[in-house]
């Protein structure tokens, strides 16, 4: 007979606010210098993995600095790698690694949302990186890395001018296969759209020039290791971006296991790059790091980085997520328009954070990675907010809340209970409204 998992039997709402009020370590303020020294209890983990209840929330980028520094710090971490498009987050990793200036201000992140990364909290630490990294050896110092698919055009111009100066030959070759892609290289989701009404598709060609460079490692390495390293990944972007346009058009959930399955394949080879000493941290929304298995999503069919990660590396992978109630968010009516301020508003009744509210705490951090009693009475279904680059309160219900297992799903929650939102850095438009808007929550 198959086995069956027994439950133990769920408990009240009551008890639950009584057992977090008794697990919750109540934090000080941000900014304290002691913030961070709660999460020292994952520092042996080879990644931990940071999430974030929205993607224009300046206290989920602040406290999730404020832990990366600690880990960096105090524990060895290595590696930090976001939910970012990997050319862009270059140009953060060249100034971090003092190679080159701060010019990602003025030419990175120009893809929507650009508030996303190119605001003053990054900026932030990205300073506070580089001032660390001057007094480490160059080959000690820690990266910044981008694990996103979406850098389709800028990904093909990166591997092109990396092949123009090492092997000409090789560049011209590799600019007859790119070119089946380059009338879609800024708009790529067409490309997708007519190879799913039966134009051909440019997969064997992106697919022939990863091969190629690959062919040619031993040689490029001799030359220079990182910048060989730097166009392979951006190669494997191509080759990841072309077909996850193309599966756009197939269904949200193939697009999605492809996206995430690309992020943590970079993940695994920046590890692998980095040496056996390697340990990361993981900057991305909740719903890429938490166990999708967990919510859901996974009920549905999709998988994502963070169980992706659980599976791989078992307890030496932390999954940290983020919540909060109420406030504002940096966020868009739809895809692609202007950023405005939005009022977030409070959470609701039959939610994760509305236990967390009641349990009257207006920072902490609750972790069950080693604590069975509290694993077992969290794990029951409830209701899980997420707000992405698009917030649509009027449907907020349907727009931004999931089921979700919460001590299957994290390692640990971080509560912060009201929260503001990131300011962007560049002329961009910021509307500030009074009322709150509509939306779903696009990644």
């Amino acid at each position: 007979m198959p086995l069956t998992r027994t439950r133990a039997p769920q408990r009240s709402e009551e008890q639950l606010i009584t057992l977090l009020q008794q697990k919750a370590v109540p934090l000080p303020p941000i900014d304290d210098p002691s913030f961070a020294d709660a999460f020292d209890r994952f520092a042996d983990a080879r990644v931990v993995l940071i999430g974030e209840a929205s993607h224009g929330t300046s206290e989920f980028y602040r406290a999730r600095a404020a832990i990366t520094r600690r880990l960096i710090e105090r524990h060895g971490f290595t590696i930090v790698a976001a939910e970012a498009d990997w050319p862009d987050a270059a140009m953060i990793d060249r100034y971090v690694r003092h190679q080159q200036p701060a010019d990602w201000l003025e030419r990175g992140f120009r893809r929507f949302p650009t508030w996303m990364w190119r605001n003053r909290d990054v900026a932030d630490f990205a300073g506070w990186l580089r001032t660390h990294n001057a007094s480490q050896a160059p080959e000690q110092r820690v990266e910044f890395r981008g694990l996103d698919v979406y850098s389709l055009g800028t990904s093909i111009r990166e591997v092109l001018a990396y092949l123009d100066q090492v092997d000409p030959a090789a560049a011209q070759a590799a600019r007859q296969r790119y070119g089946c892609l380059s009338p879609w290289q800024e708009e790529p989701a067409i490309y997708g759209h007519n190879v799913m009404r039966g134009e051909p598709s440019c997969e064997e060609a992106v697919v022939e020039q990863l091969r190629a460079l690959l062919d040619q490692r031993l040689g490029y390495l001799e030359k220079d290791g990182e910048h060989f390293f730097d166009a392979e990944q951006n190669a494997r972007v191509v080759l990841a971006a072309e077909q996850y346009y193309r599966a756009m058009y197939r269904g949200s959930t193939e697009s999605w296991n492809l996206r995430d399955r690309h992020m943590f394949d970079t993940l695994r080879a920046l590890l692998a790059h980095r040496g056996d000493d390697a340990k990361a941290v993981v900057w991305a929304h909740n719903s890429h790091i938490g166990n999708a298995a967990a919510t859901s999503m996974g009920w549905g069919g999709e998988f994502n980085i963070g169980e992706l990660c659980r599976t791989a590396y078992g307890r030496e992978a932390v999954l940290i997520g983020m919540g909060t109630d109420r406030g504002e968010v940096a966020a868009a009516d739809n895809w692609d328009e202007p950023m405005q301020i939005k009022q977030v508003r409070p959470s609701r009744d039959d939610s994760w954070e509305q236990l967390f509210l009641r349990a009257g705490l207006a920072a902490s951090l609750t972790s069950w990675r080693d604590d069975a009693a509290l694993r077992e009475a969290l794990a029951q279904p409830r209701l899980e907010r997420a707000i992405g680059v698009i917030y649509r309160p009027a449907t907020e219900r349907q727009s931004h809340y999931f089921q979700a297992i919460l001590s299957e799903q994290f390692d640990a929650l971080l509560w912060l209970e009201q929260t503001t939102a990131v300011t962007p850095i560049g002329p961009r438009q910021v509307d500030h409204e009074s009322v709150p808007d509509t939306y779903p929550f696009g990644e």
